[in-house]
């Protein structure tokens, strides 16, 4: 028999739930022609290197190991389009997502009547007890209503990540999914011109085996930005928005620390619209909040805009945090001169400081891209 459903699942830090989950499939689909792919983000604890042994005594078993790139979205496409399989599921690889449901999805594509078939937390006959994070049961019922009504996808559960669907339904669309932020699934029915048919399998959601939940401190931020970038982000490309909102957050920090240092360490005061300090007071609180800001910028970014080429360690941050000051720095120099070259052509003022502002908006979105989270960044 042929190949028939290639069994994607994204990793990182799941070594120890490689083996086991593995023998659940061989179990779960049994009579049926399967490869499982695991699309690891350079785990530290050895995935992909235990994937690799797997492979060895089992050649269903195949691994991608990705390098610079991070995110659940990502990692899934990546892994629907590495396969000769006509139909392709997603799946956790945390144990919490039941393969025995695998054959009666596979059932349900391959019948005709369906184009993608889901695992639900939330239909009737579905549980989440044995998840035991009912604050989680309720973010997440949060999270899909808020979904519901800005993509239209009328789903109880279209954030599970636990669906199947043909392969060449997610590589005739592949090139306009976003791959960053929301569930894959939410992705491709928000993305589709013709309307997919769906079947909804009910689940008991499972707690954790092994490993560390990938849901990180960031997973409601890259929620929104998902939104957000099936909303507008043809409009204004995504990670510059989120650059850019960083850097009217920072203009807040500054502003803020800059009255801290002159208040309450230097002892000024302010009196009608104007600092007491002498100008060398002024300037020395102004550097240190321009600095503060700065690093400020540079973690919000290395955490939230640049998520998927996060620096880690403190050699590699320490590094990135100069690079990042010094394309900061040049991106003043833009804004200074573009507002003065505006001024002497006799543009309003206040229209000129926006123009230099965007300019380097553009300038430090640009360098910083490519030198501190770009190629030239490690």
């Amino acid at each position: 028999m042929s190949l028939q459903l290639a069994v994607v699942m994204p990793t990182f830090n799941e070594r120890k739930n490689l083996r086991s989950l593995v023998e659940r499939l061989d179990k779960a689909l049994t009579g049926i022609v399967w490869e499982a792919i695991f699309v690891d983000d350079n785990s530290p604890d050895g995935t992909a290197d235990e994937a690799r042994a797997l492979s060895l005594t089992d050649p269903r078993v195949r691994v991608i190991e990705r390098i610079g790139r991070r995110g659940l979205s990502s990692a899934a496409i990546e892994g629907m389009c590495a396969t000769a399989a006509p139909v392709v599921a997603v799946m956790d690889a945390d144990h919490q997502h039941d393969p025995n449901l695998l054959p009666g999805m596979l059932a349900a594509i391959e019948s005709g009547h369906y184009d993608v078939a889901y695992a639900s937390r939330f239909a009737e006959g579905a549980s989440t007890e044995e998840w035991g994070r009912p604050d989680r049961v309720k973010a997440s019922g949060v999270a899909n209503a808020i979904a519901r009504k800005v993509t239209g996808v009328d789903l109880s559960d279209p954030m599970s990540g636990y669906f199947m669907l043909r392969a060449q339904t997610l590589r005739a669309d592949a090139h306009r999914l976003s791959g960053v932020g929301f569930k894959i699934l939410l992705d491709i029915l928000a993305t589709v011109d013709t309307p997919l048919r769906v079947k909804e399998f009910p689940m008991n959601f499972a707690a954790r085996a092994e490993g560390e939940s990938k849901l990180d401190r960031t997973v409601v931020f890259e929620f929104l930005i998902g939104l957000y970038d099936k909303w507008l982000g043809r409009i204004i490309p995504t990670r510059f928005a989120l650059f850019g909102t960083v850097g009217a957050l920072g203009v807040v920090v500054q502003f803020a620390a800059l009255w801290f240092l002159l208040s309450a360490v230097f002892g000024e005061r302010f009196v009608y619209g104007h600092w007491s300090s002498d100008e060398t007071t002024f300037n020395i609180a102004n550097t240190i909040a321009a600095l503060v800001a700065m690093t400020f910028n540079f973690v919000l970014n290395n955490e939230l805009t640049y998520a998927d080429k996060r620096l880690r360690g403190p050699k590699e941050l320490l590094r990135g945090w100069f690079q990042f000051g010094l394309t900061c720095s040049l991106g003043l120099l833009t804004n200074i001169g573009a507002t003065a070259a505006l001024k002497r052509m006799h543009v309003h003022d206040v229209l000129a400081v926006l123009v230099g502002i965007v300019l380097a908006a553009v300038w430090n979105f640009a360098l910083s891209s490519k030198f501190v989270w770009g190629k030239y960044g490690n």
